[in-house]
């Protein structure tokens, strides 16, 4: 069975009056991609930054693994352009890491030629991959991307998540994914969390693209020929529902209707 990383537990963020987060119940477990998605202002931000340390729950509470280690990727990279500053030694400025596993890092996803080249030069494909290679030199079981394919034209956003599924692979880590592009990320996805301040639904692509909430949000699938929902294999089954039935204890995903 799968080591859980981090659960989130009827967690609630409240400022005054306003709500941002209500009663979220989510878990992402070693080995699997969880994709978070959600219209603008649904809290996503937030919900991010609470699984970081950066926001405290005034509800619930989130709980994490002893040890866990969370490599993150933020959606974009704010530098001087004025600053020189070189691919190797903005990695180098990551808190302990060792200096010789740079090289091999930006090999493994492609792009040991830009070590030396500097950063504000580079294109959006070239950014996110090393922003990638940042957060892997954290050695993580955790990677939480924001919104990893920013800026990327389609055939680059194709290749990242590529990318992303073979680390996954390879790691056996847990991934988070937050995301507004629906079209390709739920082909390299094993979970869908759809939040509007609460969790409206969650569960498989395919359980998620049905369901009435996801629809309100975000349109029928099938209007959209660029939705592309991908019939993943693993060693789970689904109820007549299409939620995932576990073999071990037979808990099922969900969906909440608020």
């Amino acid at each position: 069975m799968s080591t859980r990383l981090v659960a989130f537990e009827k967690v609630g963020i409240s400022f005054d009056d306003r709500v941002l987060l209500d009663s979220i119940d989510m878990v992402i477990n070693e080995g699997e991609i969880v994709t978070l998605i959600g219209p603008n202002g649904s809290g996503k931000s937030t919900l991010i930054r609470t699984l970081l340390g950066l926001q405290v729950a005034t509800r619930g509470q989130v709980v994490r693994h002893k040890k866990l280690r969370i490599g993150y990727m933020p959606q974009k990279l704010h530098i001087d352009p004025t600053l020189p500053l070189t691919v190797k030694h903005f990695l180098a400025l990551v808190r302990g890491v060792d200096k010789s596993e740079i090289r091999p890092t930006l090999e493994k996803l492609g792009i040991a030629y830009l070590i030396e080249s500097q950063v504000h030069v580079l294109s959006g494909g070239e950014t996110q991959r090393v922003l990638l290679a940042r957060a892997l030199l954290n050695h993580p079981n955790l990677l939480v991307l924001d919104e990893p394919v920013q800026g990327v034209d389609v055939n680059g956003q194709v290749e990242l998540y590529n990318l992303i599924e073979g680390i996954r692979d390879e790691l056996n880590c847990g991934v988070l994914m937050v995301s507004h592009d629906l079209h390709l990320v739920m082909a390299k996805t094993d979970t869908v969390v759809c939040i509007n301040q609460h969790v409206c639904c969650s569960g498989t692509p395919q359980h998620v693209t049905g369901h009435p909430a996801y629809q309100a949000l975000f349109g029928v699938p099938g209007a959209d020929e660029s939705i592309a929902i991908y019939a993943h294999q693993h060693d789970h089954v689904h109820d007549d529902h299409g939620d995932v039935l576990s073999n071990d204890d037979g808990s099922h995903s969900h969906c909440n209707h608020h």
